[in-house]
């Protein structure tokens, strides 16, 4: 029996509007490879934006079936050609704590539950050094709670084990730090 090529999944987390789903898109182009959407936008753009905490349980349930989808089939690509790719996640649980303690100012113990079973390789945090851009979705055009959030993700990941990298500057100089980042941690 063939042993399975390690799949290295990174994360992309962040305030609002930080350049997140562009980033992922580039990193998934560049390295031919998939990357999984943030549920959220998806579950918010067809239910409203009126959520609720039980809402955020069910975002969250839905972007663990999404990254589960992705790895999977990611994983079925990489066996059948041998060449080891990033899968690139659009957010994960910590972002789904953030959210929920932000906004509510408590997180469901099942999301607590699920950052312990997270097993990710890296984590690109993205920085609010660009310019907020406006959609249906996003609720803090603010500098203040932009960069609340940001020290507040900053802060969860100096104290977990996971590596993880600021991405700061223009789009160009986002896109290089993460490449930067992802090659490092592929020469592995």
């Amino acid at each position: 029996m063939k042993a399975k090529l390690a799949l290295k999944k990174i994360v992309v987390i962040g305030p609002e509007s930080t350049g997140k789903s562009a980033l992922c898109g580039y990193l998934a182009d560049y390295y031919n490879t998939l990357w999984c959407p943030e549920f959220a936008r998806e579950y918010l753009l067809e239910n409203g934006t009126a959520y609720t905490i039980d809402d955020l349980i069910t975002i969250a349930k839905g972007q663990l079936d999404e990254v589960q989808k992705h790895i999977a089939a990611l994983q079925s690509q990489m066996d059948q050609t041998g060449i080891v790719k990033p899968l690139i996640i659009d957010t994960d649980m910590y972002v789904m704590k953030v959210w929920a303690e932000y906004v509510f100012g408590t997180c469901p113990t099942f999301i607590l539950d699920e950052i312990n079973k997270q097993d990710f390789d890296l984590y690109l945090l993205c920085k609010p050094d660009i310019p907020w851009v406006k959609d249906e979705l996003r609720e803090y055009p603010d500098e203040k709670p932009r960069q609340e959030l940001f020290q507040i993700y900053k802060d969860i990941l100096i104290n977990q084990q996971t590596p993880w990298v600021e991405i700061s500057g223009g789009f160009e100089e986002r896109n290089q730090k993460a490449v930067a980042a992802i090659d490092d941690l592929l020469a592995y």
